[in-house]
């Protein structure tokens, strides 16, 4: 496609990209108005993210669209891990709650741009709750039988063993644990605005930032590299 004899990074990366979000929207006509809110939402997640240590940590982030999705955050781990904590979950909510807390910090309200970021907040608090028994209030308790397709892998039904009252307590703590991950974001982004409108305003020049010039951006952080 793009008349070379090797295979270099960029085809990689650009494979990548395209399996994560799709294939770029070059075509895809956007108001001045709304390339700012993307670039401030995206730069939203990427500092939330690289502020908290136990996050992955971004190295690319971009404003170019990519299927259904206006821009996006690719962030890695630093080593292979089967088994996660806590405390990876809450760092991961934070940087996912990025892009809905910046909009509302810097536009004073939140666009529609935000609803896949909300849904995959609220599961894993959710699954942290009922699944995975990190919940100091409930205990080491699983709520709810579900019933899984092997073969299409995810879940079918699922068959509440609780009473009423238990299902209250579980929405309680599902907004608990969100409302937590809400407040550290906004600590970050306070913290950290000087990089968020920096990367911001990087990302509406040039529509992609990576590597060594996100981090310069970025700065030192507790738990990165330099």
């Amino acid at each position: 496609r793009r008349n070379r004899k090797r295979i270099s990074m960029d085809e990689m990366n650009e494979a990548v990209d395209r399996v994560i979000a799709g294939p770029e929207r070059k075509s895809r006509v956007i108001t001045e108005v709304e390339k700012r809110i993307i670039a401030f939402h995206e730069a939203g997640h990427t500092v939330a993210g690289y502020f908290q240590p136990r996050a992955d940590i971004p190295f690319k982030v971009t404003i170019v669209a990519r299927g259904m999705a206006g821009g996006f955050t690719r962030s890695l781990p630093s080593d292979d891990r089967r088994l996660q904590d806590r405390s990876y979950y809450e760092a991961m909510m934070t940087m996912a709650l990025g892009g809905h807390v910046s909009e509302e910090m810097i536009f004073g309200e939140m666009t529609t741009g935000a609803h896949d970021d909300i849904g995959k907040v609220t599961q894993i608090a959710r699954n942290m709750v009922t699944q995975w028994g990190m919940s100091a209030r409930l205990g080491p308790r699983t709520f709810g039988r579900r019933q899984s397709m092997v073969f299409l892998g995810r879940d079918i039904s699922e068959e509440r063993d609780y009473s009423e009252r238990t299902a209250q307590e579980i929405d309680d703590e599902v907004r608990r644990v969100i409302d937590e991950a809400h407040q550290r974001c906004r600590g970050v982004l306070a913290a950290h605005r000087d990089k968020l409108e920096a990367l911001a305003t990087r990302l509406i020049e040039v529509e992609t930032v990576e590597g060594d010039e996100l981090l310069s951006i970025l700065g030192p952080a507790e738990g990165r590299p330099l």
